[in-house]
């Protein structure tokens, strides 16, 4: 509680204030029953909520971000269908900060059906409370015409690490939309599968590189020995980016026979790639890579030029 409403210790009489005539002073209320962090508070929020002024139920919105449970997480979700979009928007935000799984029991009535915006930001809620009940609901959500949807939909899935969803995410890494499809892939991410390794691999030769680039990363979790030639053809992508996720997978995954293909790319010309480039060099410590790195260790980049040191010191002990 801040200084200001230090005085305060009941919670109904801050309540009062929601009766004030004036939105300010309604709005005062609700932030000081915010502060209160009282959990008796959250009733009076609710009701807030659907107050007759948008200003009023925004405020209340932000406000219920501080609280949890299945009355928060059932006042959030009435406010998504409020029709102002700062109200939505708002609740949807709050609704992301839920952690306690009883809170899905108010979200999960809401994973099919409804506008967009509100199954979007339902599935968006229960993310992060792992409630396996929402896995059917989610894999039902990848056929949304909704890209926004799709991408909720796989974050679901992902965080639930379901073994039996693995030929979902798969299907959803080539969906149509590039955000869905990358997203899929960093979800592959909990599974040691050979077809999530496939996929993954298959992936590195997408049109799009922010989706090569998340392959290139989730090869680090998902992936073994076999996906390291992949990985170091992924070292000539066009993009800088790709380049480096695969550089980093290759020094995970301790992939010493790529350790030449990687050297020369210190010659490159971005400061980000040669400090990752210099830091696997370091970890797979093939001694002939000295001579990538010996013209950097005066890099005019800091960063460079300590990963640079350090290569060559572990190098010289390995």
């Amino acid at each position: 509680m801040t200084a200001i409403f230090e005085d305060f210790s009941d919670i109904d009489d801050l309540a009062e204030g929601l009766d004030d005539p004036s939105a300010g002073g309604r709005i005062m209320a609700v932030i000081e029953l915010a502060d209160s962090a009282d959990p008796a508070a959250i009733p009076f929020l609710a009701r807030a909520i659907a107050d007759e002024d948008a200003g009023v139920r925004r405020q209340a919105a932000q406000a219920l971000t501080d609280f949890d449970g299945p009355e928060t997480a059932a006042a959030l979700v009435g406010a998504l269908g409020d029709p102002v979009a700062e109200v939505r928007e708002a609740a949807a935000l709050s609704l992301t900060e839920l952690k306690d799984p009883a809170a899905g029991d108010a979200i999960l009535p809401h994973l099919s059906g409804g506008g967009d915006f509100a199954l979007t930001a339902c599935l968006e809620g229960i993310k992060e409370l792992r409630r396996p009940e929402a896995m059917a609901p989610a894999i039902a959500a990848l056929d949304a015409p909704a890209p926004a949807i799709r991408v909720a939909a796989v974050g679901v899935i992902g965080w639930l690490q379901d073994p039996a969803a693995l030929p979902a995410l798969c299907g959803a890494a080539t969906d149509g939309e590039t955000q869905v499809r990358k997203a899929a892939l960093l979800a592959l991410g909990f599974s040691d599968d050979p077809v999530a390794q496939e996929t993954l691999v298959a992936a590195l030769g997408d049109p799009e590189w922010q989706v090569r680039e998340a392959a290139a990363e989730t090869l680090a979790k998902s992936g073994g020995p076999g996906c390291v030639p992949a990985l170091t053809a992924a070292l000539g992508d066009a993009f800088w980016q790709v380049r480096l996720k695969a550089v980093r997978s290759l020094g995970k995954l301790g992939a010493r026979e790529a350790a030449m293909q990687i050297g020369p790319m210190m010659d490159l010309p971005i400061p980000n790639l040669r400090k990752e480039c210099a830091a696997v060099l370091g970890e797979l410590a093939v001694p002939e890579t000295r001579r990538f790195l010996d013209p950097y260790a005066d890099d005019t980049d800091p960063d460079v030029r300590k990963n640079v040191r350090w290569a060559l010191e572990r190098i010289g002990t390995a």
